[in-house]
């Protein structure tokens, strides 16, 4: 008899934050493609870096602070923290080489082919540059500086997390005699050396752009300095009684992990706004400097920052903090260097200006963003506001944009009279300074803002009306699987659903009122929720297949997500494989799965799609011996998904809306150019396409979302995407 198979066995698990760091070599292999235009190709370089941050605040800053604790308990795949802090260090080196690879012999030179050009140095200045940026500095740098000396009366400075700084050897007008003949080879005491030069740094302000346009040496052609070329040019104006031995930029990051005790807080807000503050200050866990900095000047900031290793420096060659890169994706005059912009196209069910009620009372309404535009979505909570006969608005809202039409909607609504509760997530990280100022705004308006659960966030994405009809109270949901932010929705594909069903509704009031006030419904309709019942949703549907496919059935699981990593979930696919379940898995991060394991994942496809939309769309599909079901929702495989936060699944019932839902998994399923497939051996590899027809799951969904829309109809204008940083 063969023996039962240990689905929890590690060697069958990858690591998550290995994992992460090939999704974000991912990322990079699009600023390498040379089929990209190359403005875009820029724009994944920094987004490359901005990923990089958070992941070094948050997951290698929580990973150190269990080495601190003495945690020795192993993750999924076996490792310490310890262990994974060595393997992320090798693997986060090899991500920034290849990153300033790619700028320096690839990205500069195409740049300067167009005519455009970022000085690399001050000494490649014509005279008419080095003018210009001398006189940039004394009217806009200068008054702005605070240039800070290191001696006994003056301490080092607390220096701010992800700030551009730059460290410099001073030594005084009447001392630097001394230090050259120390350059030469005298002898003198290791007290007299070090008495004769100092250290100070000055920040690179973030109030003032950092890519300079300045004079070309040709017509036709775009010149760029950075700001800290020009502060480090101008250093001898802010040091008139010091000469400039050498001046180099660095930057910190630090520990940006809140740890909040919600039990012993008494007020959350409050609790929140100080640790937001102390975020500012926490532990240092990189120092970037540049690669040929003097070596006094590194152990000096080593020094300060309390750096006891080297693992934790790293050495750029090239400009520290490439986002500034996602300013060049604007740049006059290169349209062809750009994506064509595609306008967002109307939801063929709403007519703009129409009554959003009456369509949705029609039927089920299904959202496919951004192909399609998020002015509904925002409409929706407009119309409600402005109704007479709307009673209440109930929202939850995660991450909105920084001039948020739902919020301003949602504050009529309650100065309107109507009743308005939010749940405001002030733990959505680095959206927590944001949500404050929201929650605040909503409150003196009259809405009723909850600050979400303790111990939980509230990730689910469910907006609820309550509108009095001639037949009675009707409720009328919006449900979906990405944020309500106006901004983002033009750069996230995410899925949502309008729909005025009774046991929907029912479902919806019961959320908020899980929300507001503990209250746990005995049973639900149709919604799933975490953090209480969807794990065990999820389970039962997977087993359902196994089941299945042991008594010789037709088997199928397909799911899109952005990271699977929950190891009951792994394991219940590892054992639907073995069974004969055939399960194809669209993952755009974090996958801990592996696949090709002989008996364990050999029926497991997964692949990963990086385009110029950020996937971000949750859709679950199970065959059901025929009778197929479809959910979407906010939730990814993850432990924090379905036993720390409160989401939703919800199922997509209509014919038609599921037949569409169905169609999108068909098609990125199908996608050979965009899409990057997992290998048995843990590798990423883009799609053989020779002999192939080309599909570009994005570029097709644009197409049908034009095509969809009658043409005598008014496209939604206006609405253009604008690369911004992801979320």
């Amino acid at each position: 008899m063969e023996k039962a198979k240990d689905f929890n066995n590690s060697k069958y698990y990858e690591n998550r934050e290995l994992s992460w760091i090939k999704f974000n070599n991912r990322v990079l292999n699009e600023a390498r493609d040379k089929s990209i235009p190359l403005l875009e190709r820029l724009k994944f370089v920094s987004i490359t870096s901005s990923n990089l941050d958070e992941f070094f605040m948050v997951r290698v800053a929580s990973l150190k602070d269990m080495v601190h604790a003495g945690y020795k308990k192993r993750d999924i795949a076996g490792m310490t923290a310890e262990e994974q802090l060595k393997a992320i260090n090798a693997d986060t080196r090899a991500l920034v080489e290849l990153q300033y690879s790619t700028y320096n012999r690839s990205l500069l030179p195409l740049l300067n082919n167009r005519g455009i050009y970022i000085v690399d140095a001050y000494e490649d200045l014509t005279t008419e540059q080095a003018e210009f940026a001398d006189a940039y500095f004394e009217e806009n740098v200068y008054p702005v500086l605070t240039p800070m000396a290191v001696d006994a009366s003056r301490p080092f400075p607390l220096i701010r997390n992800k700030t551009l700084n730059i460290v410099a050897l001073i030594s005084k007008k009447k001392d630097s005699g001394l230090f050259k003949n120390a350059e030469k080879g005298k002898e003198k005491s290791a007290k007299k050396e070090k008495a004769s030069y100092e250290f100070a740094t000055v920040q690179v302000p973030s109030v003032l752009q950092r890519l300079i346009p300045i004079p070309s040496k040709k017509e036709g052609e775009q010149s760029f300095l950075l700001l800290e070329q020009i502060i480090e040019r101008n250093l001898p104006k802010l040091f008139l009684n010091y000469d400039i031995i050498c001046a180099y930029p660095y930057r910190i990051m630090r520990n940006a992990d809140l740890s909040i005790d919600e039990d012993e807080a008494s007020d959350l807000l409050k609790e929140i706004q100080k640790q937001l503050k102390m975020r500012q200050w926490g532990e240092v866990i990189r120092l970037e400097v540049e690669d040929k900095i003097d070596k006094r000047l590194l152990d000096f900031l080593k020094e300060e920052f309390h750096i006891a290793t080297d693992a934790d420096i790293y050495q750029i060659n090239g400009p520290i903090d490439l986002t500034f890169l996602m300013k060049m994706y604007g740049l006059e005059g290169c349209d062809d260097l750009r994506y064509e912009k595609y306008t967002p196209q109307r939801v063929p069910e709403i007519v703009p200006g129409e009554n959003i009620f009456e369509k949705i009372k029609q039927g089920d309404i299904l959202l496919h963003h951004p192909y399609q535009t998020f002015d509904p979505v925002v409409d929706f909570i407009r119309q409600a506001a402005k109704d007479p006969d709307v009673l209440a608005i109930k929202q939850t809202l995660y991450r909105v944009s920084g001039n948020s039409p739902i919020i301003a909607s949602l504050a009529q609504a309650a100065e309107n009279g109507k009743q308005v509760t939010v749940l405001v997530e002030l733990k959505a990280r680095f959206d927590e300074e944001n949500n404050i100022v929201w929650a605040k705004m909503l409150e003196k308006a009259g809405c009723h803002v909850i600050y979400g659960l303790v111990g939980l966030k509230t990730h689910s994405k469910i907006a609820l009306v309550v509108r009095r009809e001639e037949d009675g109270i009707r409720r009328y949901v919006h449900l979906g699987t990405g944020n309500y932010n106006d901004s983002t929705a033009k750069l996230y594909t995410d899925c949502g659903m309008f729909t005025c069903s009774e046991p929907i509704g029912e479902d919806a009031t019961a959320v908020f009122n899980m929300l507001s006030g503990y209250s746990e419904p005995l049973s639900w309709n149709r919604l799933v929720v975490a953090p209480i019942w969807l794990r065990n949703k999820f389970l039962r549907l997977i087993r359902r297949e196994t089941k299945n496919a042991r008594a010789g059935k037709q088997a199928k699981i397909t799911a899109k997500m952005n990271s699977l990593c929950d190891q009951e979930i792994i394991a219940a696919l590892y054992e639907a494989s073995s069974a004969g379940v055939q399960i194809d898995l669209v993952v755009r991060g974090i996958c801990c799965l592996k696949v090709g394991i002989p008996g364990v994942s050999e029926n497991i496809r997964v692949r990963s799609i990086v385009g110029n939309f950020l996937e971000h769309s949750r859709i679950f599909y199970f065959y059901n011996d025929g009778l197929e079901e479809v959910y979407m929702g906010s939730a990814d495989w993850m432990p924090r998904n379905l036993d720390r936060r409160v989401e939703i699944i919800f199922p997509v019932e209509d014919k038609k809306l599921k037949k569409s839902v169905m169609h999108i998994l068909e098609v990125e399923l199908a996608d050979n150019t965009k899409a990057h497939v997992l290998t048995a051996e843990g590798v990423y590899e883009k799609i053989d396409k020779r002999g192939k027809v080309l599909v570009n799951s994005q570029e097709q969904f644009c197409e049908e979302a034009v095509a969809a829309v009658p043409k005598n109809s008014d496209v939604c204008k206006d609405r253009v995407f604008i690369p911004a940083e992801p979320v």
